[in-house]
């Protein structure tokens, strides 16, 4: 097979059946370097519940009426988690939030009685008091945001992210983002785009499940392995299954078989395997079935938790990092750490002189 799969391999891959896909499967020990497998240990503080969108599959999203929403933390509460986070040996802060959620007045309120004009305002100050009073690494995933925004961002961030999700605007129509105008796949794009050109190390990845197709997904994959291949920025890529949740839009929507994600962790392997990004599933969602990645060419576990829930999967917790390691053992691997940003950004073309002195004091 080319070392650059075509639309036409994927979807070969996302379409094959029986011995085909252990075939495919055991293509994808040809670009394992070693045997270890990474997770980055976090906390996940939401700053604010608040957001413009409205997606189907979302249970992190609150009313601003909601009584038991987050409007918007304060620092002392933030700096009160990264703290706690700290004993634990925790080295990410992963700072989220509803997108453009100072659009709602109550969340305007909030930032004027702490004394900003905007969210970004607010967000670029917490990830500096990160830096300054801990020593956790910012990494921020909150949404769209406008090149001048995110070239603050990278001033006080080891990296950033922002899910793709899908490449089509056809799931625009559907009830996964048809009230949720900053899913638009052109807005997403420019995004991860702009990152690129202001040298961001970043995160991103599909989500599967939400009714798209097989070419849908294939389209996408593709298109993020473009955005590699143009900035070089992209470190690593999540495939994340759809999981229904009572009380969302969606919670009688099919999740995607299991065999689907095989197929789709197989594929992004090895459509990325020759580009040293990163495939990485969540555990959390996969209790049962996580150890099968690792033999379909995933290699990272994300960000895992000892401290805090995964606020946009509150039904999964996370498992304990004792009991991820006996999964990665048991199927062969080795479980080890990393940093929010991979080891191959670590450096000033990539980051500034203070990011570059917080991590050397790390590792």
């Amino acid at each position: 097979m080319q070392s650059k799969l075509t639309k036409e391999d994927i979807l070969q891959i996302l379409n094959a059946t029986d011995s085909e896909i252990i075939d495919y499967m055991s293509q994808t020990v040809k670009f394992r370097e070693n045997n270890l497998i990474t997770y980055s240990k976090n906390v996940f503080i939401p700053l604010t519940e608040i957001c413009r969108n409205d997606c189907g599959y979302c249970n992190f999203k609150k009313n601003p009426n909601d009584s038991e929403a987050i409007i918007l933390k304060n620092k002392q509460e933030v700096l009160e988690s990264l703290k706690e986070a700290e004993q634990y040996g925790c080295k990410e802060a992963l700072f989220t939030f509803g997108e453009d959620a100072d659009e709602e007045e109550i969340v305007q309120l909030k930032l004027k009685e702490y004394g900003y004009e905007s969210m970004i305002d607010y967000i670029v100050d917490i990830c500096q008091m990160t830096l300054d009073e801990t020593t956790l690494l910012p990494h921020t995933n909150g949404g769209n945001f406008s090149f001048e925004d995110l070239k603050r961002l990278k001033e006080v961030n080891a990296s950033l992210g922002l899910m793709l999700e899908n490449s089509s605007s056809r799931l625009m129509e559907l009830p996964a983002h048809n009230k949720s105008p900053g899913k638009n796949p052109k807005l997403r794009l420019e995004t991860i785009s702009n990152a690129g050109k202001l040298k961001i190390p970043y995160t991103t990845g599909i989500l599967i499940g939400i009714g798209e197709t097989k070419e849908e997904i294939a389209d996408s994959l593709l298109t993020i392995r473009e955005l590699s291949d143009t900035y070089g920025h992209i470190q690593e890529v999540i495939i994340q299954n759809f999981t229904p949740i009572p009380g969302i839009e969606m919670e009688n929507w099919p999740e995607p078989s299991f065999l689907d994600m095989i197929r789709t962790v197989i594929a992004g392997t090895l459509l990325f395997g020759e580009t040293d990004v990163s495939i990485q599933v969540p555990p959390n969602l996969n209790n049962d079935t996580a150890q099968i990645f690792l033999l379909c060419g995933a290699d990272d576990w994300g960000g895992v938790s000892p401290v805090s829930p995964d606020y946009v999967n509150i039904t999964s917790p996370w498992p304990g990092i004792d009991e991820l390691k006996k999964l990665t053992e048991d199927a062969g691997f080795e479980l080890i750490e990393r940093l929010c940003i991979y080891e191959k950004y670590i450096n000033d073309e990539w980051l500034n002189s203070n990011l570059l002195e917080k991590i050397s004091n790390l590792t």
